[in-house]
């Protein structure tokens, strides 16, 4: 019998990269250098799936109050082309910016809460500064102008779904993109480009039967996986709404009085993420991070300008800001507040401070309280406080 031959083992040969794939490890490489921590690649192509459950969304109320997004922006929102016709690809990018394990100071000062984001400086100019660097450093690298979109939350662009189809993260179910290592504690931005470049995969994940961020949302926001209803939602209720927080809500508010971090800190992903070490995002004093209510309720234009300007917080405009400081307090404060709150119900230039801080002295409740809300009854003129302080003593009774 004879022998068989060896079958000869088949040569691999490592084809070099090609021009395209090594355009786009060098995007990559740049976007590091720029600062930002993680990047993919996605082309420009429509996301035609996502305009109609958009347009469901503004039609069943959930962005009720972000008259912003309308049913054409919504359409709009979902071609990338319609900000810019000649764009090949999209650089989708990610700014980290959890800070570690971090708690409340335990100093005896009743201290809100800011969400982290709005930390450090403004992360619109942030990412926009860094997008550009990144815009400069590929025109050097390529040798000629590139035709790009800088984009950072506020154009028409659906963030998430760009994010997510260049695998820079997959959608959790409290909406939030989550970026492996880094959790959601990430800020989203784009460059669109005149570049063919090599699109990446998206990660194929999800949050299987994890429901944590739903059950322990404060005001039941997150009415669905993946669904969020602005109205209820406490980011929306001390960010976006101008007028009186409806009182059913302000009692599950908690101290937060800017923005809300709770279905992030209860994720189990993101409750592992990586420390981020960016010095634009982190605080530059304590007032940034857990800001004193009384201050709050008694500070100025100027004193809220000198604390805040640069960073997200301008947003709520320092009425907005009291506002929330007041529902804080009331939320979390005893009857040793009583009179910071009384103060504010008395001098507050602004009626919408009155009023809720007539609300957050009948919620704290006792005999001081009720004597504050009657004194504040007599001599206030406007309509709208005298009806909070009609309620606040309903209260208290």
């Amino acid at each position: 019998m004879r022998p068989m031959k060896a079958i000869p083992t088949p040569i691999q040969i490592d084809l070099p990269p090609s021009p395209r794939a090594r355009l786009t490890a060098t995007v990559k490489r740049l976007a590091l250098e720029c600062g930002l921590q993680i990047s993919g690649i996605t082309t420009a192509d429509a996301f035609p799936e996502l305009a109609d459950l958009l347009v469901d969304r503004v039609r069943a109320g959930h962005l009720a109050g972000l008259d912003w997004f309308t049913e054409d922006r919504a359409r709009f929102s979902t071609d990338p082309r319609n900000l810019q016709p000649g764009a090949q690809s999209i650089i989708a990018v990610a700014l980290t910016y959890w800070p570690g394990p971090t708690e409340k100071p335990d100093d005896g000062v009743p201290r809100g809460r800011i969400s982290r984001y709005a930390w450090g400086r403004d992360y619109h100019k942030v990412l926009k500064r860094r997008l550009k660097a990144l815009h400069e450093a590929i025109e050097r690298e390529v040798g000629h102008p590139v035709e790009v979109r800088n984009l950072a939350d506020t154009a028409r662009i659906i963030d998430r779904a760009v994010a997510a189809r260049a695998g820079v993260g997959w959608y959790g179910k409290h909406a939030g993109i989550i970026v492996p290592g880094y959790g959601s504690w990430v800020m989203l931005g784009e460059l669109l480009v005149d570049l063919d470049l090599e699109p990446d995969k998206s990660i194929d994940r999800n949050c299987g039967r994890c429901t944590i961020c739903l059950d322990r949302c404060p005001t039941g926001a997150i009415v669905a996986p993946y669904t969020i209803h602005a109205p209820r939602c406490i980011s929306y209720l001390t960010i976006e709404l101008r007028d009186a927080i409806p009182r059913e809500l302000r009692p599950q508010m908690g101290d937060w009085v800017y923005g809300c971090d709770v279905c992030q800190e209860v994720c189990p992903y993101t409750n592992a993420a990586k420390s981020a070490q960016d010095p634009e995002m982190r605080p530059a004093s304590l007032d940034n991070a857990y800001p004193s209510l009384s201050w709050l309720l008694a500070m100025s234009q100027e004193e809220f300008g000198a604390a805040y300007f640069g960073t997200p917080v301008p947003r709520t405009k320092r009425r907005g800001l009291a506002r929330n400081a007041a529902i804080a307090l009331g939320n979390i404060g005893t009857e040793d507040d009583v009179p910071v709150l009384s103060g504010a119900l008395q001098g507050h230039d602004e009626p919408l401070v009155r009023g809720h801080a007539a609300w957050a002295v009948g919620h704290i409740g006792g005999a001081a309280a009720k004597w504050a809300l009657d004194g504040a009854r007599r001599a206030e003129p406007d309509d709208y406080v005298q009806s909070e302080i009609g309620s606040a003593l309903e209260s208290c009774r």
